[in-house]
């Protein structure tokens, strides 16, 4: 069952056009750039490349540790959703694995509202509790830091394409 402390959603308007944000996101080469926790080192596999739907890639992390993360692109809307599911490499995938990373895209006058969701709803049902306790209250910190860096990332991009 799901509960509404599975999920943490985000937003913030940020003045550029949805096609400039969407391709920082789509671009995993790039997640380092933007990651407001620290987190994200940088991508298994190098080089820039777009997502699309369906598509894995590998991220380096360090959360005091090093480990590694596969992530899998489970909803893409051009320039308005992108979404990818974090797999935990074995043995940790029986228990913390399956979390989702949202990001939905709004045009409006100005710019684009962007809105980050973190939900674990499909995270392993006996870890929700504790990755809840451990990491709830700083993912929102941490999602605030990733959107004002994503702004910073595309300040500048021309809004007349709005």
């Amino acid at each position: 069952m799901t509960s509404p402390r599975d999920v943490v959603t985000v937003q913030r308007l940020i003045p550029a056009p949805a096609s400039a944000i969407f391709a920082l996101l789509a671009d995993p080469s790039r997640h380092p750039e933007i990651d407001g926790s620290g987190t994200v080192l940088h991508p298994s596999s190098p080089g820039s490349r777009r997502l699309g739907l369906g598509d894995t890639f590998g991220m380096s992390m360090k959360l005091g540790v090093p480990y590694s993360t596969r992530n899998v692109v489970i909803e893409f809307e051009e320039d308005r959703r992108i979404a990818w599911q974090t797999l935990a490499a074995a043995p940790i995938d029986k228990v913390l694995t399956g979390r989702v990373w949202r990001y939905e895209l709004e045009p409006v006058d100005g710019g684009t509202i962007v809105r980050e969701t973190w939900d674990i709803s499909r995270e392993a049902t006996l870890s929700r509790p504790i990755v809840r306790r451990l990491m709830g209250a700083q993912t929102r910190i941490n999602m605030a830091r990733t959107l004002e860096r994503i702004e910073s990332a595309v300040a500048g991009t021309d809004l007349r394409s709005i």
